[in-house]
């Protein structure tokens, strides 16, 4: 990190450097043009020669400081940020895999990334093959064909909760010589930093504890630069791309190839690129981003605890509670254990729809991961459009119940569900 600040002064200071006289706080560029002196400039700005603004499609003053701080966060050489964690994950895919490739991901994954994966991806001619991560590495290697283009994973599943095992995956990854690509948006980068454990690309849902509030949706791809794409396994990185004239990626941009294409091919062409308005908010959201995460960590365990004993609870999953499956490897790569939660109610699903209802202080939300305490029933909301095998490959059953911990006092939240469970 830059003057080597840690991660709690980067989430401040990092990403915008203002120069004399100019606004402290990063300002929002609310606009969609740049002027320009010469047609020169112009010229080579479309033809990648300067860096430079050309257009709010591609980029934007505002969204680059964002882009900036999470290079700076995640460790990175460079990072896109893209309208929504959908496009995060679409554009991490298709920027290595084109119609006829393959990728493997692991199968606890959220359930929108699922039907992203296997529908969406699959009408583009991208197969993806869903596999246990609890198989041994040589088992794991049978999945990978001739045409594999990549390894996909969560750092926290969503809502499975299963922890990444970072150096089984990135050895896979490696003798495969694939790209691993991580989601970490439940661990964030605070928690977890995926590139220091072998992962080469890093996607987040902004929408999620980098905004923090629940205001602003959004994703960011942040480019490792660890992974050498000049190789005859990734043509479009080694072949002349010409809508530029026959420019070759990682000869031009090094170790940067993988972001600037990301950029100059996806976004130039889809527009889904990040607004500044969304930019602007995300990027205060990440200044107290350390402070949320320790609050979200200490009130998800009290709670996870507390769940545990109560009578009318059959089961609580949380990696940060003893003999959890997961809980050597959040021991192993996770600082703490993110602000999500999964518990069952004695009665199942009638009786645990019974206790949400019954909820005051939290309420039912299509989101996680924000300030506030919500609850969600994943197998008949964010998981429905998933067959049962796939609902069950995700970690989800009929009975669970998705919590997000907020940062509200604990004692409230705890008071609050106690009453709920106590009304079955």
């Amino acid at each position: 990190m830059e003057n080597n600040w840690s991660i709690e002064t980067v989430a401040i200071q990092g990403g915008y450097k203002p120069k004399n006289g100019e606004p402290r706080v990063l300002p929002i560029a609310q606009s969609t043009t740049y002027k320009y002196d010469t047609a020169q400039e112009v010229a080579d700005l479309f033809n990648l020669d300067v860096a430079g603004h050309m257009y709010s499609r591609i980029s934007n003053p505002t969204v680059e400081a964002f882009e900036n701080k999470m290079a700076e966060l995640e460790g990175g050489v460079g990072a896109l940020a893209t309208s929504s964690g959908q496009t995060a994950s679409t554009i991490a895919i298709t920027n290595v895999c084109t119609a006829g490739d393959h990728f493997v991901a692991i199968g606890a994954l959220y359930g929108g990334t699922v039907s992203l994966f296997t529908n969406t991806l699959k009408k583009m001619g991208i197969e993806v093959t869903l596999v246990d991560a609890s198989l041994p590495l040589d088992e794991l290697k049978k999945y990978f064909k001739p045409n594999t283009k990549a390894l996909f994973g969560e750092t926290i599943a969503n809502p499975a909760l299963d922890v990444l095992d970072f150096e089984k995956f990135s050895t896979l990854a490696k003798e495969m010589d694939v790209p691993f690509i991580v989601d970490n948006t439940f661990a964030t980068p605070y928690l977890c930093r995926p590139l220091e454990h072998g992962a080469n690309v890093v996607i987040h849902s902004s929408t999620k504890y980098l905004d923090g509030h629940a205001i602003s949706v959004g994703g960011v791809i942040i480019d490792g630069g660890n992974f050498d794409w000049n190789n005859k396994k990734f043509p479009e990185f080694v072949n002349p791309d010409p809508s530029y004239h026959g420019l070759v990626y990682p000869e031009k941009f090094g170790n940067l190839a993988y972001i600037v294409k990301a950029r100059v091919q996806w976004i130039r062409d889809l527009g889904s690129y990040q607004t500044p308005m969304n930019a602007f908010l995300t990027n205060v959201g990440i200044e107290t981003l350390h402070v949320r995460m320790d609050r979200h960590c200490e009130n998800t365990q009290k709670l996870a605890e507390f769940l545990q004993e109560h009578e009318n609870v059959s089961w609580v999953n949380y990696p940060g509670l003893e003999g959890h499956p997961f809980y050597n490897l959040s021991k192993k790569y996770l600082k703490g254990n993110s602000g999500v939660l999964t518990f069952g109610v004695k009665g199942g699903a009638i009786e645990g729809e019974k206790v949400m209802n019954s909820l005051k202080l939290a309420a039912i939300v299509v989101h996680v991961a924000d300030v506030r305490t919500g609850v969600l029933h994943p197998a008949s909301m964010t998981h429905r459009q998933l067959t049962e095998q796939e609902q069950k490959d995700a970690g989800v059953t009929p009975d669970l119940i998705r919590v997000t911990v907020g940062i509200e006092k604990i004692d409230d939240i705890i008071s609050d569900f106690n009453q709920a469970l106590n009304k079955i």
